[in-house]
C-alpha cells in the first residue's frame, strides 16, 4: 500500500489550503484514515482522522477550522484546512490503517510523505 501526499504549500494567516492524500496498491479495506502533523522541534500531533463510516475527530486546535472527509470509491483522504494560523506550520503526513488482498485479516499501518504547510504572519 502506497500513500501519495499533496496539497502543502505556503499561505497567509488567515487563508486555506486543501491536503488530499491517495492510497493505492492492492487494498481490501481501510477502516480509518488521518493526518499527522509534525512541527520542528515538537512531537507528532494527530490533526484529524476519519473511519471507513464517516465518523471524524479532530485535536482541538483545529476543531472549526479543519475538516477531514475521504471518498471511499478513490481510498483519498482529503483535510481542508481555513483560517490558517502560524502555528499550524508543520509537515502534514497522512496515515492509513489497511488490510490488503494477501492478508486479509491483518491491519497495518501505513504512511505517506510528508507535505509543507508553511503559514506566514
Amino acid at each position: 500500500v502506497q500513500l501519495q501526499a499533496s496539497g502543502g504549500g505556503l499561505v497567509q494567516a488567515g487563508g486555506s489550503l486543501r491536503l488530499s492524500c491517495a492510497a493505492s496498491g492492492s487494498i481490501l479495506s481501510i477502516p480509518a484514515m488521518a493526518w499527522y502533523r509534525q512541527a520542528p522541534g515538537e512531537q507528532r500531533e494527530l490533526v484529524a482522522r476519519i473511519t471507513s463510516g464517516g465518523s471524524t475527530s479532530y485535536t482541538d486546535s483545529a476543531k472549526g477550522r479543519f475538516t477531514i472527509s475521504r471518498d471511499n470509491a478513490k481510498n483519498t483522504v482529503y483535510l481542508q484546512m481555513n483560517s490558517l494560523k502560524p502555528e499550524d506550520t508543520a509537515v502534514y503526513c497522512c496515515h492509513a490503517r489497511a488490510s490488503t488482498y494477501y492478508d486479509s485479516t491483518i491491519y497495518r499501518d501505513y504512511w505517506g510523505q510528508g507535505t509543507q504547510v508553511t503559514v506566514s504572519s
